[in-house]
């Protein structure tokens, strides 16, 4: 399972959606069973079984493939870090929420249970071959791994869903069954995924399923799980078992990876390093477990084209400027920093230069110095001139080095998406000791300060951290976890769209609401800037007013129905056990 097979695989997959045809590349990677798969002796050849695991690859969104959107970096997030574009012409507005009601089809669930079968084919064929046992114990190890991560983007996505272990077929009476409780699902996930953590061969190719990346996507799944139950079902046992499976997987992984010097190079690397530059390739940075490599010419993405249009896009939120700590490691607040954020006219443009420098500096590597707005923009090299809906604009993923051309055009991008990284471990191993109880100054020397020490902040012991006492904190926890929360929120800042699922698990939409919390549709300080220059936008207490530059919807309002989606009204008459999700109605 090499490099280049992924990217075959990928690049194929994203042409089926242009009407190309991958047959001459790809004839044994349909999806089992057809014809050929449903031989025996397909499952004997273990370059046909290589074949079916390498599709897994692209089940990992990355930054999307070719001209498509989707991706799971920046673009998707709904949250309180960016907030709504100025016009609607591409379907997604921030201000909403995913779905208005309950559709005729909801995509997670259909392709998410394809790829679920897919993984049951594997694991049931395989045993039933004749590989040598540890070729089966590694395959059987992957194909587990992948169902345990769709059956959690499911449970986490729709609550109680049907567990299928076998390969149905369309007259199946498993197919026509009620939803088995989101707990035992969960509770079957943590199976598949220690047997994959106990039985993957070990990799040291970054693109390659692995003992370790299995390890850093328990300890994602059994965070989501603990704070899921800790925070919705009040289960306190429930949550200190998945926490202490996190500190455990964690565990596995402390001492084998160390966070890089260069933060923003996590996320503007390409495959092949350009040393002279400065920029390592992420399959050579040491702080890297899995990622989704890209190549000029073989698979690229249009994320970095989205970044540097002149079409306003989602810009960072005042809420989220403002959770960034001061170089006093001390919040808003408190702080003995100048607090003026307000941008700066200057000859170049409005900048917001003299703001970043106090601020912790991920801020400076996450946007740029200079403010673009509707009619008053501003460019960087090699991209047009940009507009952001707050103000703030999005750097953080653009690698200055490429070319105006492969920064502007769909589907030419090249930089590489980190999957799973150190930081993420550091950061999941704190907040499950913390909410254990047992995090201690060593621990915090062990991850949180590691990541402090990057951003140029001072080290914290526990007791420091519980003194910051932070009055935004409104989530109602300790200041610990809040303060461990919100380095987590800085440090992820647009990545996986992982604040989303964090105001998920930790029970917080509600502080999506723009009504209720108005610094979520808020963006930069433009109280310096001349009237000319501010014609063209909404401002309200001189930050640019986001919502009110919706062409489409000026707020959004929390409904607790949220948390969950909805089955799709095909899915629920065609199996009459299944019941909607509270508050879409039934779908008849």
């Amino acid at each position: 399972m090499k490099f280049n097979k992924h990217l075959i695989y990928i690049a194929c997959a994203a042409a089926s959606f242009s009407m190309v045809s991958c047959d001459d590349f790809l004839d044994k990677n349909r999806y089992p069973l057809d014809i050929q798969t449903d031989q025996p002796a397909y499952w004997n050849n273990k370059v046909n079984v290589e074949a079916q695991l390498d599709a897994f690859y692209g089940y990992y969104t990355g930054y999307g493939n070719g001209a498509s959107w989707v991706n799971d970096f920046y673009y998707r997030s709904l949250n309180d870090d960016q907030c709504a574009q100025m016009n609607s012409g591409s379907g997604v507005v921030f201000t909403q929420w995913p779905y208005q009601y309950a559709p005729v089809s909801n995509s997670v669930w259909d392709a998410t249970y394809v790829a679920i079968r897919k993984c049951n084919t594997i694991v049931i064929k395989v045993e039933g071959s004749t590989l040598s046992e540890p070729e089966k114990l590694n395959y059987t190890a992957i194909a587990r791994l992948n169902r345990a991560y769709q059956y959690w983007d499911l449970v986490r996505n729709i609550g109680d869903v049907p567990l299928i272990e076998g390969i149905l077929d369309t007259d199946s009476e498993e197919l026509y069954g009620p939803r088995t409780p989101r707990n035992e699902v969960m509770d079957y996930v943590l199976k598949d995924i220690n047997f994959a953590c106990e039985n993957i061969a070990q990799q040291s190719n970054k693109i390659e399923f692995s003992k370790d990346m299995a390890n850093a996507m328990k300890a994602e799944i059994c965070l989501y799980e603990a704070a899921f139950a800790k925070y919705h079902q009040h289960d306190n046992a429930r949550a200190t078992k998945y926490y202490q499976e996190v500190v455990n997987a964690c565990n596995n992984l402390m001492g084998k990876y160390e966070v890089c010097d260069d933060y923003r190079s996590l996320f503007n690397s390409m495959w092949a390093a350009d040393s002279e530059k400065g920029y390592v390739s992420l399959r050579d940075n040491g702080e890297v477990i899995f990622m989704k490599g890209y190549l000029a010419g073989t698979l690229g993405h249009s994320m970095i084209k989205y970044l540097s249009s002149n079409t306003p896009i989602a810009g960072m939120t005042k809420d989220a400027f403002d959770a960034y700590l001061f170089k006093d490691g001390k919040p808003l607040a408190t702080t003995g920093e100048v607090k003026d954020d307000a941008a700066v006219p200057t000859e170049d443009g409005l900048s917001i230069e003299a703001a970043l420098a106090v601020r912790d500096n991920r801020l400076a590597q996450t946007i740029d110095s200079y403010l673009a707005f509707n009619g008053n923009s501003h460019q960087r090299p090699n991209s047009d001139p940009l507009a952001s809906n707050t103000g703030y604009t999005i750097k953080r993923f653009v690698n200055p080095g490429m070319s105006y051309d492969d920064c502007t055009t769909d589907g030419r991008n090249a930089t590489c998406a980190p999957i799973y990284w150190m930081a993420e471990i550091y950061l999941a191993l704190a907040e499950a000791k913390a909410e254990l109880g047992t995090l201690t100054d060593a621990d915090l020397d062990n991850t949180i300060n590691k990541l402090f020490k990057r951003a140029e902040l001072p080290a914290r012991t526990v007791a420091e951290l519980n003194a910051i006492n932070d009055p935004a904190n409104n989530a109602g926890v300790s200041s610990l976890i809040w303060e461990i929360r919100r380095c987590r929120r800085c440090e992820l800042m647009f990545c996986k769209n992982a604040r989303w699922w964090d105001m998920i698990r930790w029970h917080q939409l509600d502080k999506l609401d723009t009504v209720k919390y108005p610094n979520t549709a808020m963006g930069a300080n433009v109280s310096k800037a001349s009237a000319e220059q501010v014609k063209n936008v909404s401002v309200t207490n001189g930050y640019i007013d986001a919502a009110k530059n919706s062409a489409a919807v000026s707020t959004r309002i929390y409904n607790e129905r949220e948390y969950l989606q909805p089955i799709g009204t095909t899915q629920l008459r065609l199996n009459k056990q299944l019941e909607q999700n509270p508050g879409w109605g039934t779908g008849n």
